[in-house]
């Protein structure tokens, strides 16, 4: 079984937004928001890596995500971090597509 790599280091990443939010702003919303994100995110890797098949938690996550941090570009207009998260976790959401829908699968003939 292959490990979900691009999946941890997404979810890596949007832990360590948190944790840099936290440090930089002091946000503690920013830092519980990252650490919940993040840490469903990394179960969600964990369970492709475990079944391929079972990308329900990645996509909830990342769909969640894509909303808000869109939503928070669309009102703000600034680029970092609701602009890249969005960006990131529409880079995902596309990425389970196109598993699910079998197109990147490597067929042995």
């Amino acid at each position: 079984m292959p490990v979900d790599i691009p999946g941890f280091i997404y979810a890596g990443a949007v832990a360590a937004g948190g944790i840099l939010g936290y440090y930089r702003a002091g946000s503690i919303p920013s830092l519980a928001a990252g650490l919940l994100f993040g840490g469903a995110l990394a179960y969600g890797a964990y369970q492709v890596s475990q079944d391929p098949a079972n990308y329900s938690v990645q996509l909830v996550t990342s769909s969640i995500l894509a909303g808000v941090m869109g939503y928070r570009f669309y009102n703000s207009g600034k680029v970092m971090p609701a602009g890249v998260v969005c960006a990131l976790s529409g880079v995902m959401i596309v990425r389970i597509a196109l598993k699910a829908a079998g197109l990147t699968e490597r067929k042995i003939t």
